[in-house]
């Protein structure tokens, strides 16, 4: 229930605030809660990371704010929530009023402040808009030892949204590079083989097979007839080099001293072997 409660009384306040920038009044001409009499706490709003020519919200980078809280009261005080929002020109005023960009990240806290003590919160929120000025509007929500809750104002000034800087070390942009530079090395591939190549037609290479057999074979190499083997086969005499092509143990002796082939004149005729008259 309480913590609802804190919820519903962060929203109302939010709500007051927006209803000062749909009117005729804008931002800055809205009571300031933290100058009530009736709490004596005091907040400041500092950027750690702020540069010297005014506070930058970097598009997906987390900025960090530390709001610094003194407790004047004579009883201890509890810092519920911290909320905020950025405010633009209005477009249908022509800028003359003030209307909510965007609200930013709301968050709870519950840390108590001794009577008299200082105490620090960090808060961060993160933006995703078009780079622009806007005035960013802070507001923090506490509460006293009896329950009574109170909105303070803790920062209101305008600030700058800006893109984050490019560095040659983003893997985010490396991959892209890498990306791009495939595709464009696909395309010139496509391009050269498509077209390039049909305007220059290649030659054909002749003697290719007969230079393959020389480079194979190394050169023709002379055989020493003494070393040449006849063998007769089925399909005619043979030629085989080698002292021996075959083994003579097994072979019959018969067989080895082949008989030689007479010649026969071809005009010659054959004696006839008649009866004598």
């Amino acid at each position: 229930m309480v913590s609802l409660r804190l919820s519903t009384l962060l929203i109302l306040s939010l709500r007051i605030l927006s209803t000062y920038a749909q009117g005729d009044a804008s931002p800055e001409d809205a009571v300031n809660p933290s100058k009530s009499p009736n709490l004596a706490v005091k907040v400041s709003t500092s950027f750690p990371s702020s540069e010297i020519f005014g506070i930058k919200l970097v598009n997906g980078h987390p900025t960090q704010a530390l709001l610094s809280f003194t407790n004047d009261e004579a009883s201890p005080i509890n810092i519920a929530f911290v909320g905020g929002s950025l405010w633009g020109p209005d477009p249908k005023t022509n800028g003359a009023t003030s209307r909510i960009v965007r609200n930013v990240t709301s968050t709870r806290y519950n840390v108590e402040i001794p009577a008299g003590e200082k105490e620090s919160v960090s808060y961060s929120f993160a933006t995703e808009l078009h780079p622009q000025e806007l005035r960013l509007q802070l507001t923090a929500v506490v509460a006293n030892e009896a329950g009574t809750m109170y909105t303070l104002n803790a920062f209101n000034e305008t600030v700058s949204v800006v893109e984050p800087d490019a560095s040659l070390f983003d893997v985010q942009l490396i991959f892209l590079y890498l990306f791009l530079l495939t595709i464009f090395l696909g395309t010139l591939y496509f391009v050269y083989n498509t077209w390039i190549t049909t305007l220059f037609p290649q030659k054909a290479r002749a003697g290719k097979g007969g230079e393959r057999a020389k480079r194979s074979s190394g050169g023709s190499k002379k055989v020493d007839p003494a070393d040449q083997v006849a063998v007769v086969g089925a399909d005619g005499p043979a030629v085989t080099s080698g002292a021996k092509a075959y083994d003579e143990s097994w072979i019959p002796a018969q067989n080895l001293n082949r008989p030689e082939a007479r010649r026969v004149k071809s005009g010659a005729r054959p004696k006839s072997r008649g009866k004598p008259e």
